[in-house]
């Protein structure tokens, strides 16, 4: 089992990296393309909008292995890595980024139901928190180190070192990932059932609203960084570096305490802890000490709530819709990535580039996510099972 996530969780590093890594190297890439920091913010739109359009692989692998498919998944990674390296003008660069994003939501939703498979029981939160791991783990290293090649060499190296990592990725699982047999088919239709119940579309909408309020913010992190914090460009992989080390303590808190409380209750605690965290971006004037707080609180709470909701929408997809439900969660997520670079370069662009607008833009959308959570808990989360779980004490 533990090689079999190590296996998963090398995947989703190479996946957290690339999705991430835009935001460090943002400034650089612009300036290479020959485009503004706004309109480069579509480099972060890209990707994510490739998630939620290749989410759809599913519906026609349904059929296929979980080992197959992740298989494929990384090997498109491969590819749209490669094609982000080379790209010679913004538009090809926008496609590459496209490419890569493509198999995003499908590897979590097909990691996760493998993580769930080979688990013990009671600890289905905990397995898919430490493969979800290796994408905060991406943040913690991977995006720091993406952030320092492109001060000091390259942006574009730093997306041939994912290819590198993406075919590493292959071999590992190939070695070390069991077979685990396919979902049950329950035909094109069936893999979509569960969504004709209104409680994982609450859900789903939390991780579109949570994630649209938090990237208005995170995706021009790298430029507030220095803009409002003071910070040089050389200091700035190390703040990536912070925010990747709060991700990490965050998802696997997040994951422990999913295993033992609501699912939808602890997410809704990480929402709402960045809440706080973007009304004080906004009204703080902020200096070095200030931002590196903020910039580790937001992070905390971005990962903190993934392995809840992402547990939420494949308990919710049982029956033929595990992976389309799974997935689910991170077509919702870059969806919301999306749509928050762009509410944040619009803030940007309105404000005439003053950054702590970018966090005004949020507040509204991370709130509303907070209380759909909340909504989702209290109505559907009443039963924890604590009198069952006590156990008797002789005096």
């Amino acid at each position: 089992m533990k090689k079999s996530l190590l296996a998963l969780a090398c995947g989703a590093f190479a996946y957290g990296a690339a999705e991430f890594v835009m935001m460090g190297i943002l400034p650089q890439a612009a300036r290479d393309m020959h485009v503004s920091i706004p309109t480069a913010g579509n480099f972060i739109s890209a990707y994510a909008i490739g998630v939620c359009v290749g989410t759809l692989m599913l519906i026609f692998g349904r059929k296929m292995g979980p080992k197959k498919l992740i298989l494929i998944f990384m090997a498109i990674a491969l590819a749209g890595d490669l094609f982000s390296s080379f790209a010679p003008n913004a538009t090809l660069l926008v496609i590459g980024r496209f490419v890569s994003g493509l198999p995003h939501g499908a590897f979590f939703g097909t990691s996760a139901l493998v993580a769930k498979t080979l688990a013990d029981p009671g600890k289905e939160a905990k397995a898919v928190s430490l493969t979800i791991t290796g994408q905060t783990v991406a943040n913690m290293l991977g995006v720091p180190g993406g952030t320092f090649i492109a001060e000091h060499l390259s942006w574009r190296l730093a997306f041939l070192i994912l290819a590198g990592v993406a075919a590493l990725t292959v071999v590992l699982v190939a070695v070390w990932v069991p077979h685990v047999e396919p979902v049950k088919d329950a035909g094109i239709l069936g893999q979509f059932k569960f969504l004709t119940k209104p409680g994982p579309w609450v859900i789903l909408l939390a991780v579109f609203t949570g994630n649209t309020g938090i990237f208005s913010w995170w995706s021009y992190v790298s430029p507030w960084l220095q803009k409002v914090g003071g910070y040089t460009s050389g200091m700035v992989p190390l703040l990536m570096m912070l925010a990747g080390f709060a991700m990490v303590i965050g998802g696997l808190v997040g994951g422990h305490l999913t295993d033992h409380w609501r699912s939808a209750g602890t997410a809704g605690l990480g929402q709402c802890l960045s809440v706080i965290g973007l009304v004080l971006i906004f009204f703080m004037p902020g200096n070095r000490f200030d931002t590196a707080i903020f910039t580790f609180i937001i992070s905390f709470a971005l990962f903190f709530i993934s392995t809840p909701q992402q547990l939420l929408l494949a308990e919710a997809g049982k029956g033929g819709g595990e992976l389309i439900g799974g997935a689910a969660v991170q077509v919702a997520f870059n969806f919301g990535n999306a749509v928050g670079s762009t509410v944040g370069g619009g803030m940007l662009n309105m404000s005439h580039m003053n950054y702590h607008f970018t966090a005004l833009g949020g507040i509204p959308f991370a709130l509303t996510a907070t209380i759909l959570l909340a909504i989702y808990s209290l109505r559907y989360e009443t039963d924890t099972d604590a009198y069952e779980r006590l156990q008797p004490i002789d005096v």
